[in-house]
């Protein structure tokens, strides 16, 4: 019977059979703010944010389990944006990441996910707090999580909160999604001869001082042992692909 079954459902006659099953059960999809706002370069695209959206319902409804952190690069760069106090500059972005998050929390609604959206500042109005136990009871409940205002913490990037997400929520990967195609040995879009890492240790991100991820954020992901791919979201099927285990971007382990 089985011989029957690969016989018939063999490509010369025509038909595929679609193979491509999740490699991990539960993720951690670290969005940047500049993803968001597509074309635009900053505020929100909706058309980027749901083309973003369908894939990870795509992932959702093949049995993964999301987390979703998101930045507030398309609305705010505390660096650049001339305010003198750093910490009021983050305070500022922290509030960037929640308008973020209810933007992508509504899209996926839409789209028919059921979504919870968890704060690390009180915003009673807006969103639950972040409690490991009751995020982890919307994974059981089959709900996908949307996380913003970061750790709560200036000083602090959202890649360490998806790094902290992930160790407190016991995820099998971290998504990084990027406007790069992976980790290079230096910046792709300044030098022609930068070279693509297809996998590499954390402690080489480190000690070669490559601004992948903050020295906080891979400190986390290894205490954890939770790898890392870093990818382009360019294409947001980027997403599905490494969830099922396709080689695309770089691995970071």
């Amino acid at each position: 019977m089985t011989d029957f079954i690969e016989l018939f459902s063999s490509e010369r006659y025509g038909i595929k059979m679609n193979t491509k099953n999740p490699v991990y059960k539960r993720m951690i999809l670290k969005l940047s703010g500049e993803a968001l706002a597509g074309d635009k370069k900053q505020g929100l695209c909706i058309d980027t944010v749901t083309e973003i959206c369908k894939v990870v319902k795509k992932c959702h409804d093949a049995g993964v389990e999301i987390g979703i952190v998101v930045g507030g690069g398309n609305y705010w760069r505390g660096r650049s944006a001339g305010i003198s106090d750093k910490i009021t500059a983050d305070h500022i972005g922290m509030l960037a990441t929640m308008m973020n998050a209810l933007a992508v929390a509504n899209v996926l609604e839409a789209l028919g996910c059921e979504v919870r959206v968890q704060s690390a500042i009180s915003m009673m109005e807006f969103a639950e707090p972040c409690i490991r136990q009751k995020a982890l009871n919307h994974f059981k409940k089959d709900r996908i999580i949307v996380f913003g205002c970061g750790t709560g913490n200036p000083s602090f990037s959202t890649d360490s909160a998806a790094a902290l997400r992930a160790s407190e929520l016991n995820a099998d990967i971290m998504l990084k999604a990027t406007m790069v195609d992976g980790v290079y040995d230096k910046d792709p879009l300044i030098f022609d001869d930068a070279v693509k890492y297809e996998t590499m240790k954390v402690k080489d991100i480190l000690v070669g001082g490559l601004r992948v991820l903050d020295g906080t954020a891979a400190a986390m992901c290894v205490e954890s042992k939770i790898p890392i791919i870093v990818f382009n979201l360019h294409d947001p099927e980027n997403i599905f692909r490494a969830v099922t285990g396709e080689n695309i971007g770089t691995k970071v382990e």
